[in-house]
Formats: structure tokens, C-alpha cells, sequence
């Protein structure tokens, strides 16, 4: 079975009458390593959004572990399915004030803030443990996109969803964004036997790398979703 089960799923843009996504269905399932791929404004990040009820769909349903995922369990869904955008916002404080952030929210209250977990997932993306204490406003662009995945993956999704999360990064940090969602595959593999990704990216080596099935869209219509 699919966790993830989106059926006949659509976006509409009424105000320019512009079909965004159309009817799509996708299903993903526990340890598959998705990649999408698609020219600029095909509808990748629509998908994504939609994908993950970020946004009100226009038709169709996301099922969960085989059920429909109600109006009022989104942000409980939210919790096990993660997305990350390309150009992620941080707050203002530091990089230890970013990552503490999620637990205030309701959703998260059975939760706590593990720093020897978080300066784990640092070291493995060649940070420094007194990278916890750097101001946010001075982070480069590739330092902002590590932030924002540790912040992520401390709160043990079961799916994440990649937007471009490595557009525009030295190769430094490519591979620094890759080592941190392997390394969350095999802590999901070993606790919890879940972890699914869809990573979008236009580089084909990229690609290669962290994907085993490979989807494309173009003027949002989504080839090899449903299977």
C-alpha cells in the first residue's frame, strides 16, 4: 500500500484562469527515492504544494497510509509529510533559535529539542558544533538550505518533499544536502522502516544520484505518477 496516495489531485489559478495542475495521480511508497523533473514553471512546486496540503486543492483527494486525510488532520499529516522549499525563510535569532522554533508549535508538544542530535546532523553536513550559535542573517545561501533541512529531519518525517533544496548551491553544499537525506534514510530504514522522498532537480548527475524512479512534468501534466 502507498503512504503516500494523492487521486485525480488539481490546481487552479481563477483569478488568470489558468489550469496550474491537471488531474493528477501519484502514488509513493515506503523507501522509494523519487525524482522530478521539468522545465521552469511546468508545475513542479505546484505539485509539491499540493502534494503536501500546503495548498486547497481544485479536485481530487491525498489518502495517507490508505485513508483520505481530512480537513482537520492536515497538520497532523504535515508532521509526517515534509516540504522543503527552495529558498527557505529563517527567523531572525540564531541558527539554535531556528531549529528550537517547531517545538513551540502545537503540533509538536510531545516533542523536545535534542542538541546532540542536531549537532550530528550538523557534523555529517561538515559543520562545527558552535554552528548551532551563528547568526541566521549571516548565513550564506547554502548554509540557510542545510538550517533549514536539519529542521526538518529532527522532527522525523516519514516523507520529504524536495524543492530544488540544492538550485544554486556551491558543490560543497550540494553534496552537504545530499549526505543529510541519506543519512535520514538509513536512520528511517533502521527505526521506523518508512522514508520516502520526491526530490525535484534539473541536474542530470543529481539525478542519477539520489533517485530510483524518475517522474517529468511539463505544463502541468505529470508523466509516471500513478503505479
Amino acid at each position: 500500500m502507498p503512504i503516500v496516495e494523492a487521486s485525480e489531485i488539481a490546481r487552479l489559478d481563477r483569478q488568470r484562469d489558468l489550469t496550474l495542475l491537471r488531474p493528477t495521480s501519484f502514488a509513493l511508497r515506503a523507501g522509494e527515492r523519487v525524482t522530478l523533473s521539468g522545465p521552469s514553471g511546468s508545475g513542479k512546486s505546484v505539485f509539491l504544494r499540493a502534494l503536501a496540503l500546503l495548498d486547497p486543492l481544485d479536485g481530487g483527494t491525498v489518502r495517507w497510509n490508505g485513508q483520505a486525510v481530512a480537513r482537520t488532520a492536515i497538520t497532523r499529516y504535515r508532521r509526517h509529510v515534509a516540504y522543503l522549499r527552495q529558498r527557505p525563510a529563517l527567523l531572525d535569532g540564531t541558527v539554535e533559535d531556528n531549529l528550537r522554533y517547531p517545538y513551540s508549535l502545537a503540533v509538536y508538544r510531545d516533542a523536545h529539542f535534542d542538541v546532540a542530535r542536531v549537532e550530528a546532523l550538523f557534523a555529517a553536513a561538515g559543520r562545527a558544533a558552535d554552528f548551532l550559535d551563528r547568526p541566521a542573517s549571516e548565513l550564506s545561501g547554502g548554509e540557510a538550505q542545510i538550517v533549514a533541512l536539519v529542521r526538518v529531519l529532527q522532527l522525523d518525517p516519514d516523507v520529504l518533499l524536495l524543492d530544488e533544496p540544492t538550485a544554486s548551491l556551491d558543490p560543497g553544499s550540494v553534496r552537504a544536502v545530499e549526505a543529510l537525506v541519506e543519512r535520514w534514510f538509513a536512520d528511517a530504514a533502521a527505526q521506523r522502516a518508512t522514508g520516502a522522498t520526491v526530490w525535484v532537480s534539473h541536474d542530470e548527475a543529481q539525478v542519477e544520484r539520489v533517485g530510483q524512479r524518475r517522474l517529468t512534468m511539463q505544463a502541468g501534466v505529470l508523466t509516471g505518477g500513478a503505479r
